[in-house]
């Protein structure tokens, strides 16, 4: 193993929360639940602490290691699902344009697969994400309602036929054993986070077209019998592979987990959500994640 510089100046900034790339991602403020209103997580900071990162179109775009920049379709919608919620909260039709903006990107740049090539610039064997497809569809389907154009729809259409593709054939969801898995990395272990966001992208398209309620409940059941998997008895975990959460994404993932007990109510929902809020108040806890998260994160295998 060696320390990564690159990786402890990140560490760094998420930890004083200048990163712009782990602002928190509380409950949403305008989320309504069975409606498509705001989004499920607060995305608003994106915009708010975002704008320095925002190229010449009204895009952001994310800085590589090595000073390049990098348009991330996920970074993009998040934007575009904070720049909505600010639009509901504020009513100034900036933000509102921002959201369009984004949604416009996202169809410019939908493959003919209806994939976005995500991690192009890291894993180019492995460039697509179930997250991004979530996050994509969430985006389109807000703008589709606001704007009643059909092309946002049916690009949301394309985006959740392809997410819904196994990945056995090119696809970002893992259907093995009974399962059904949606993969943030279609290489490497499986992410709760990016899961959950990939979940809420099926939901939206349930709201709008209600023969997904099958695959919803398909997709969440799934979930619900894997999260024991993602407590490892004092804090939640990011991946199934023993890689431990650092406080954004511990915060994070109460945040999902409310969110989905607000659209499920399901018991084992409720359980980790209370579970992880408990681990959250002990500090002592709060003190053994960051030291196990601390070393992971700077270390590279």
């Amino acid at each position: 193993m060696s320390v990564s510089i690159y990786n402890i100046k990140r560490w760094i900034k998420m930890l004083n929360g200048t990163s712009i790339y782990h602002v928190r991602q509380d409950l949403g403020r305008v989320f309504i639940p069975g409606k498509l209103n705001g989004y499920f997580n607060d995305m608003t900071q994106k915009v708010i602490m975002g704008e320095t990162n925002i190229d010449d179109d009204g895009i952001p775009f994310l800085e590589h290691s090595d000073g390049s920049h990098v348009q991330m379709p996920t970074m993009i919608f998040q934007y575009g699902l904070g720049a909505y919620d600010l639009w509901l909260l504020e009513k100034e039709k900036i933000f509102l344009m921002k959201a369009v903006k984004c949604a416009e990107w996202g169809i410019t740049h939908q493959l003919k697969n209806g994939a976005w090539n995500n991690f192009y610039y890291i894993y180019p064997n492995h460039p697509y994400s179930a997250m991004t497809q979530g996050e994509g569809i969430s985006l389109l389907l807000r703008i589709y309602v606001e704007t009643n154009d059909e092309k946002y729809l049916k690009a949301a259409q394309e985006a959740i036929k392809y997410m819904l593709t196994d990945v056995n054939q090119g696809g970002v969801t893992d259907y093995s054993d009974g399962r059904m898995i949606l993969l943030e990395y279609t290489h490497l272990p499986v992410v709760l986070n990016g899961w959950i966001f990939a979940l809420f992208g099926i939901y939206d398209m349930m709201l709008l077209q209600p023969q997904f309620e099958n695959v919803f409940e398909q997709a969440i059941s799934s979930l619900i019998k894997e999260l024991p998997n993602y407590d490892c008895g004092f804090w939640s975990m990011y991946n199934n592979d023993g890689m431990i959460t650092s406080p954004f994404y511990h915060r994070l993932h109460i945040a999902q987990l409310n969110a989905l007990s607000m659209i499920s109510s399901n018991d084992i929902i409720l359980k980790y959500l209370n579970k992880f809020r408990q681990y959250e108040r002990c500090s002592w806890n709060r003190r053994k994640a960051f030291i196990i998260k601390s070393y992971q994160k700077i270390m590279v295998r």
